[in-house]
């Protein structure tokens, strides 16, 4: 049998918002009742087993909760992440991060985006924690680029990552390596080539498999490590300058390991 993804019950500790029912929700309902004697432990260890699941409905950003710093005590900020002609788009500016409710640990991940108009930067985050960790906006985590040209490189976020051959990926001293400010924090990318024009779909997959992650752009493996000092927390999109659309965001369960 398949392992499954298995959604984190959330804490107060890692400023959870209001709750809201979704198809991934439901599935923590039977769960409900141990949670009340951990709710208020960080890194609590009750999950449940889910099925594969969209979290993108299509329609609207439920299950997400959006974090934009340029929007605090501002209501009249414009919006940074949308649902639009059944995408979830990000506009870039302000900049920030959609963040999913739910926590999760030991999945793949599916993301179809593309680049409509120029080219920039984003990423999507994985085992997010902590709301604005680094320079007062990056939740802690670890960020799978996807800034075109890019795509699959590794980018520290008070976490960390271990690569075969981190010498040549990762610059600098091995001593300057890490996730915090001022330290060595991206580790490139494996392949050229794996990415399509602007303009075209691409298929980004992730698989958290406990502490080892692995990427996937267009089929080709761009990336890989492990002994990530995280192996659990929220999904994350950015806002980081270029408008981004992603017609897919499906959690799947893991295939059989090699």
């Amino acid at each position: 049998m398949r392992p499954t993804p298995r959604p984190l019950l959330s804490s107060p500790l890692l400023d959870a918002p209001r709750l809201r029912a979704s198809r991934v929700r439901r599935s923590l309902r039977a769960a409900a009742a141990a949670a009340v004697c951990l709710a208020g432990l960080a890194g609590c260890s009750a999950t449940a087993t889910v099925g594969p699941a969209q979290l993108f409905d299509g329609s609207s950003l439920e299950g997400w909760h959006a974090d934009v710093p340029a929007a605090d005590g501002d209501p009249d900020v414009l919006p940074s992440f949308v649902a639009r002609d059944g995408m979830l788009v990000s506009l870039g500016e302000p900049r920030g991060h959609l963040i999913t409710d739910d926590s999760f640990a030991d999945y793949r991940l599916e993301v179809e985006y593309r680049w409509p108009g120029a080219t920039g930067n984003c990423g999507v985050l994985v085992h997010a924690s902590t709301p604005r960790y680094l320079y007062g906006m990056f939740p802690r985590s670890l960020e799978v680029q996807l800034q075109h040209g890019s795509a699959g490189d590794f980018w520290c976020i008070g976490e960390d990552v271990t690569v075969p051959d981190m010498a040549s990926r990762r610059s600098g001293d091995p001593s300057t390596w890490g996730g915090e400010e001022g330290q060595s924090r991206q580790i490139v990318n494996l392949t050229d080539g794996s990415e399509r024009a602007p303009g075209e779909w691409n298929v980004l997959a992730v698989e958290c498999r406990g502490n080892a992650i692995d990427v996937w752009v267009n089929g080709d493996r761009v990336n890989g490590g492990t002994d990530c000092t995280a192996d659990a927390g929220r999904i994350a999109i950015q806002a980081e300058g270029a408008e981004v659309e992603f017609r897919r965001i499906e959690l799947l369960p893991l295939p059989d390991a090699d």
